[in-house]
Parts: C-alpha cells; sequence; structure tokens
C-alpha cells in the first residue's frame, strides 16, 4: 500500500512539471524566437518482491517478480525547428531562416545566444550601436559589438542575406561596409542553457559556438530584414497535451485515493 502511495504522488508531481512546461509554453506564443519545451520521463527502481526461484514442484519460473516505485522528470528538452515568419515595419527586424544564433553581449560581459531579431540602434559614446531591446551590443562575425559612425543615417542601412551591412551610395545603391552581423551554430542546441528574455548560453552538453562566417562544414543560415521569427508553439497541440497531462494527474491521484481506502479497509478488519 506504501508503494501506491508513493508511486501516485511521484506521478502527481511528475504530472505538475510537464503541466507548468506546457503552460509556460501557451504563455510565450506570442513571444518572438521561443522555441517550445517538452518534458521527458523516466522510471524509478524497480523493487524485486521476488527473484527468479522454482515451484514447490520443482519447476523453474520464468522471470522474476519486479514493481515499480514510480516516474520522474528526467529533463525537459527544447523543440528548435524553425518559427513562422512575422512582416514588421521595423527597419532593424531581423529573422534567421536556419540553425543559427545571433550573439549578444550581456552587461555581466558574457555573450548569450538568442534567435530574438528585435534590435534597434542606440546612441553610443562612439557612434550608433546596433543592440537588442534590453540595450545589450548585437556582436559581429569577430565577435565585437556593431557601431557605425553617427555619420551614417541609420533608417538608410540595410543588411543582405548573409548579414552584410549596406549603405547607399551617391548614385542611391547599396554598399557593403565591411560588417557583417554573426551567426553562431551549436553541435548540440538541445544542450544550451535558457537565461530568460529568449537568451541562451554555452555549456560543456551545447558544445563550442561554430561561427558561420569562418566554419565552412556548415549549413549557412540566412538572415531576412524586416521580419521577425515567431514563437514555434502549436496550440492545437499543447491544448491537446494539456488535456492528457490532467487526465494523468486525475488518474495518479485516484491511485492515492484508492489506497487510501484499501489502507482504510484493512485497519477495519482488527475492529
Amino acid at each position: 500500500m506504501v508503494r501506491s502511495l508513493w508511486t501516485g504522488a511521484t506521478g502527481m508531481r511528475a504530472q505538475q512539471v510537464n503541466m507548468d512546461t506546457i503552460a509556460n509554453n501557451l504563455a510565450n506564443v506570442n513571444t518572438t524566437g521561443y522555441k517550445t519545451q517538452t518534458n521527458e520521463f523516466r522510471s524509478l527502481l524497480y523493487q524485486t518482491i521476488q527473484t527468479e526461484t522454482t515451484s514447490s514442484n520443482g519447476e523453474t519460473k520464468p522471470g522474476s517478480a519486479q514493481v515499480g516505485l514510480g516516474v520522474r522528470n528526467a529533463s525537459i528538452n527544447t523543440n528548435f525547428s524553425q518559427g513562422s515568419l512575422l512582416a514588421s515595419e521595423s527597419d532593424t527586424a531581423f529573422a534567421i531562416d536556419g540553425k543559427g544564433f545571433f550573439a549578444v553581449q550581456a552587461a555581466d560581459g558574457n555573450t548569450y545566444y538568442t534567435r530574438n531579431g528585435t534590435f534597434q540602434w542606440s546612441l553610443a559614446n562612439t557612434g550608433n550601436m546596433l543592440c537588442d531591446s534590453v540595450g545589450n551590443p548585437v556582436l559581429d562575425t569577430t565577435g565585437k559589438a556593431i557601431i557605425l559612425s553617427q555619420d551614417y543615417v541609420t533608417n538608410q542601412v540595410v543588411v543582405t542575406s548573409d548579414g552584410e551591412l549596406c549603405y547607399p551610395d551617391e548614385n542611391n545603391n547599396p554598399q557593403p561596409m565591411g560588417i557583417r552581423i554573426g551567426l553562431w551554430q551549436f553541435s548540440n542546441a538541445n544542450g544550451l542553457k535558457r537565461e530568460g528574455e529568449g537568451l541562451y548560453s554555452q555549456t560543456a552538453a551545447s558544445g563550442e559556438p561554430l561561427n558561420e562566417a569562418t566554419n565552412t562544414t556548415l549549413e549557412k543560415s540566412g538572415i531576412i530584414q524586416g521580419y521577425l521569427e515567431g514563437s514555434n508553439v502549436a496550440i492545437v497541440d499543447e491544448m491537446v497535451n494539456m488535456i492528457t497531462t490532467q487526465r494523468a494527474y486525475e488518474f495518479n491521484s485516484k491511485i492515492i485515493t484508492t489506497s487510501d481506502t484499501m489502507l482504510e479497509q484493512a485497519n477495519n478488519l482488527r475492529r
């Protein structure tokens, strides 16, 4: 009875985490560059209540008797599939078509990676700096902040599909400025650590960032100006997962209720 109570409790805890994950996905359905998360479950240890042995007639039993002790959340994985492209009126809105990530430098000096291309020009001491929505500098292919002289009119800057910044000449023809927005990939993107605000940091599991500009073996990503990558959350799938999770939670709750009833009846046998 105690085993069944514990098993039901582990199931309820696991499904609660699963519901929290689904709720977070739905809450971020309109978050630019958000990637869906999914739970992975794993069974707990098994307790052997009878080993392989022989019956009273000397016949060998085919196997032992083991009972499971519940379930736990093994991991929460991220689905990095491409989100839909949403048109934007901003000249500094950029969507990535491919597996790459933008790189930004946070106030703590560390480099973080994101799929959110909601950028803007910010006035810095040395010129106009391209930064994200919270003011973190966007890095170029060399890992440096993208800063233009104040002589440039920022709303006339255009970006090609390979991230090259261009500025119109006297004949209004865009000319390369020798600066490219950096894009990085990871051998195992699912190993990245979520830092909030759409940022990821590298870990030992993700591997070192691979610079698309210098690594010739990578499939290059494209940058689309005037578009943003929407969330890849599928609302219908998440609603179905929510119903399934709720039913699983109810079933595990029923296990505890049933076990409690059986314990009550066993105690009443003494009366």
